[in-house]
């Protein structure tokens, strides 16, 4: 039975609980092996909040109830979200939440919780105005061990020991350290802090921890009356020094960072290649197959080739490094791999997945060598339309490694880059034509495409960061995107076609709040997706409870419908709308907001983002973990006898959220009934109770690096920016707020606050129904997408944020008189003066 099942059982029982003996009689249980699998199952799904174990032998569903606050059924489980102010919110797990909405926890209801824990809540009764309120009752399994921060000496006496500040402004407590927990333990064979493969000065000695950023292991817990308290096991150095900065991320994040003698020595032993095995695959070397991947890559986990046919058609290869052969289940490799989830790409360093006599050695697709390949070999039409595929393993030679710069100059024509490769030009102008017919058959469908650029980091010839500049997103990349996502459709149609549980990664349909709030947004630009008029039902969104928080009134509600019937050619056709016109940066971001984050999960609920009816990860082994548990899955069936080939029938890879009346378009997917021949019928070479908890936590383990991989960025560019204090830039307003003004540089990416209140050349306030930033007094308005000029005047270090104030043009009265004299000047970000009235200027009175 899986998760979802017995989960499902439990809730069905009368009161939605459950004892143990009635599980082993409803099931029908046998011997002590099967009692021995439940009772782990039960202890998994209270781990993570699914249940809550009431008594020594009775599990319930941990949902809200009508019932008063306090009993045992009016309990929420979820991860808490902790504010800077005190206060917090917890949003349900997914599988068992009832709403959408997050349950708000005073400030003196957190009960000792800390950032990120998986805690359970006791709900209180609904509010009329249908806000969810609500207590920590317990911490069900807390996430941060150890926390980073800066270590600052007790002042005085009275003191009861010294204190270290959480770099994460969400852990609002100071941790306390006790007298003599301050010096960190010295061992012998303690790895050395490296960055870049020199010593950082992090290493060194530090007499005086004064300032300096520290490792703290959390000892005692927070209760409501005490703070926590922990012990220094690690001085990474001063802030300013280099390389320590990556050091707080990887800490911070709780980053698994070094590899385990055990897994290195499995990792040597396993590194080499068996000829036998070898022999037995399909051998696809003496073909002109290469790799494309950027100028610094080392691990190169795919290659490709593009044919074309007698009868105007193509064959597309696409060979993807075969890391299952060598990262068998349960090994010391596959539980270190399972843990990390991911590799892990800092702007000037990278945490592998695997060791790297795996991911740069004999996993790397390295020219010249004898490689291992799973194989997805593809048949094309003129017109670029997928008609079959085959699946099977092989062995490859790649005939060359090139880069996405040298591919970009030889599509352009360049003759340098050109008579280097005579013999490869064709072929490099092969794939472009058929990257773009794959391209338009994707469009034709409504996969969405936004082109938005992302922040390149830049390092002069010391490792120190030198500027900001925007990734270039060329035909050399886009046809390795077009031909990765062609292979893993088709891998996660075979295996669906099968019935065989497996990965998919999934993108659900966009929330109905979040369209709506995007909507409203589009409208004051005069766009549109086109929705039509939907029943609706009133509710809030965080940001308004927040702001109605302890000011005695109810939180703002929207109408927002029931469901929304939005298409992804909704938003491509928006996107092209946009196209090339002033406010295409901005609708753009705004849009990308409103969609949901994909996620891995052993139930196939479609791609929205990409149109796709089925989707999975099969073309990075090397760095990502899912990817891995596909090839095993698909190595078991060809191993099994199972043909790797199919065909793609018409209609097969459309779009299913389409309807000729788009006003009704949906999507109702679930696992798709097998193929009528050619069906598994064994036992899942991975079960799906197990695919579960590995699409949740490699989920989890996804968006902890990408987590780390932004914030390590936004630290580099406010450091970037400490010399620039007092210059001026242009820059965009990304988004107004009752706060100010939200603005990204041009051209640095760097974003940073115009706080409201130093907008002093009128009365300004925040119009939330058009989401515009209004001078009461000459009406001049903000709203985003507009361009501004902007000073740096402060930079807020520990908060890693930039203080902005404007520099602007006195606007004409809104009401008539004399125009003041115009003059540019800037707007002071210092603290406003006093009148003699005693009210502030610029303030409302």
């Amino acid at each position: 039975m899986t998760d979802r099942e017995l989960v499902a059982r439990i809730s069905r029982s009368a009161g939605g609980k459950a004892g143990y003996k009635q599980l082993v009689r409803e099931l029908g249980l046998g011997g002590g092996r099967e009692r021995r699998l439940l009772l782990e199952q039960l202890a998994r799904l209270t781990a993570r909040g699914e249940l809550v174990k009431l008594d020594r032998e009775l599990w319930s569903i941990p949902r809200a109830s009508s019932g008063p606050a306090g009993t045992r059924e009016n309990l929420a489980a979820g991860r808490l979200d902790l504010h800077r102010d005190g206060y917090g919110f917890v949003r349900p797990n997914a599988r068992q939440a009832s709403g959408n909405d997050d349950i708000f926890i005073p400030p003196d209801a957190i009960n000792g919780a800390m950032q990120g824990d998986q805690v359970l809540v006791e709900l209180e009764p609904p509010r009329a105005d249908g806000r969810r309120l609500g207590r920590i009752a317990r911490v069900i399994e807390r996430r941060n061990p150890t926390v980073v921060g800066t270590f600052h000496y007790a002042r005085s006496e009275r003191q009861q020991g010294h204190t270290v500040v959480p770099f994460d402004e969400r852990m609002n407590q100071p941790i306390l350290i006790p007298p003599g927990a301050e010096e960190p333990p010295q061992s012998e064979d303690a790895t050395p802090h490296r960055v870049l493969g020199e010593e950082a000065r992090a290493a060194a000695d530090y007499d005086d921890l004064e300032g300096l950023i520290v490792d703290v292991e959390i000892t005692s817990w927070p209760t409501p009356t005490r703070p926590p308290m922990g012990r220094v096991i690690e001085v990474l150095g001063h802030p300013d020094d280099f390389g320590v900065d990556v050091e707080m991320m990887i800490r911070k994040h709780q980053l698994p960072r070094v590899f385990p003698e055990n897994v290195l020595a499995e990792a040597r032993r396993v590194a080499h290649l068996d000829r036998e095995e070898v022999a037995r695959r399909r051998d696809f070397r003496g073909l002109p197959i290469v790799t494309i991947d950027g100028e610094t890559a080392r691990d190169f986990d795919d290659a490709v080739l593009v044919e074309e046919r007698a009868d105007g058609g193509y064959e597309l290869q696409v060979h993807i490094a075969d890391v299952a052969e060598y990262v068998r289940p349960g090994t010391d490799l596959d539980l270190e791999a399972r843990l990390r989830g991911t590799s892990v790409y800092f702007p000037d360093r990278a945490i592998p997945m695997l060791p790297q006599e795996l991911s740069t050695d004999i996993c790397s697709l390295r020219p010249s060598e004898d490689r291992l390949v799973l194989s997805c070999v593809m048949q094309l039409d003129a017109k670029g339309n997928l008609e079959s595929y085959e699946v099977s393993e092989g062995v490859i030679s790649s005939a060359a490694r090139m880069t996405y710069t040298k591919v970009h100059l030889i599509l352009e024509g360049d003759e340098e880059a050109r008579g280097a490769y005579p013999e490869m030009t064709d072929d490099f102008k092969r794939m472009q034509r058929v990257a773009m017919l794959m391209n338009q058959r994707r469009e034709e469908r409504g996969s969405i495409d936004f082109d938005l650029p992302e922040p390149v980091i830049q390092f002069d010839e010391q490792g120190q960061m030198r500027g900001v500049t925007k990734s270039e997103r060329t035909w050399a990349n886009r046809l390795i995107e077009e031909f990765m996502l062609a292979a893993n459709e088709c891998v996660a149609t075979w295996l669906e076609d099968l019935g065989v549980p497996s990965l998919y990664r999934i993108h659900e349909k966009p929330e109905p709040r979040r369209v709506v709030q995007f909507e409203e947004l589009a409208a004051s630009y005069g766009y549109s997706l086109g929705l039509g008029p939907l029943p609706v039902k009133r509710v809030q969104t965080k940001g308004e409870r927040r702001e109605a928080y302890g000011r005695g009134r109810s939180a703002k509600t929207h109408e927002v419908p029931e469901d929304i019937a939005v298409t992804p050619k909704m938003y491509q056709r928006l996107a092209k709308r946009i196209e090339g016109k002033p406010e295409e940066r901005i609708l753009s971001y705004l849009m990308l907001r409103s969609l949901q984050q994909a996620r891995y999960s052993e139930v196939n609920e479609g791609h929205f983002a990409l149109a796709a009816p089925t989707y999975t990860h099969f073309t990075s082994p090397i760095r990502r973990y899912p990817d891995l548990i596909v090839h095993r899955i698909a190595k078991a069936l060809l191993r099994a006898g199972i043909a790797g080939r199919g065909a793609i029938g018409q209609g097969r890879l459309d779009s299913p959220w389409t309807h000729p009346q788009e006003g009704f378009a949906g999507i109702v997917l679930s696992r798709r009934k097998p193929a009528a021949s050619g069906s598994y019928h064994g036992e899942p070479p991975i079960p799906e109770p197990e695919l579960a908890q590995i699409a949740e936590e490699t989920s989890q383990t996804e968006r902890r690096a990408a987590e780390a991989e932004r914030e390590l960025v936004e630290w580099k560019k406010v450091r970037f920016m400490e010399d620039k204090v007092g210059e001026e830039f242009a820059g965009l307003v990304m988004n107004p707020t009752k706060y100010g003004l939200f603005v990204e540089l041009a051209d640095l990416f760097v974003e940073g606050l115009v706080p409201i209140d130093t907008m002093m050349d009128d009365r300004y306030s925040f119009r939330e129904n058009t989401h515009e930033i209004v001078g009461d007094r000459w009406g001049r308005k903000f709203r985003a997408g507009d361009r501004v000029q902007v000073v740096l005047d402060r930079i807020l270090a520990q908060e890693r944020r930039l203080q902005f104030s404007l520099v602007v043009d006195v606007p004409l009265p809104a009401k008539g008189g004399a125009r003041p004299a115009k003059k540019k000047r800037k707007v002071e970000g210092r603290k406003p003066k006093t009148r003699k009235s005693g009210y502030r200027k610029g303030k409302r009175r």
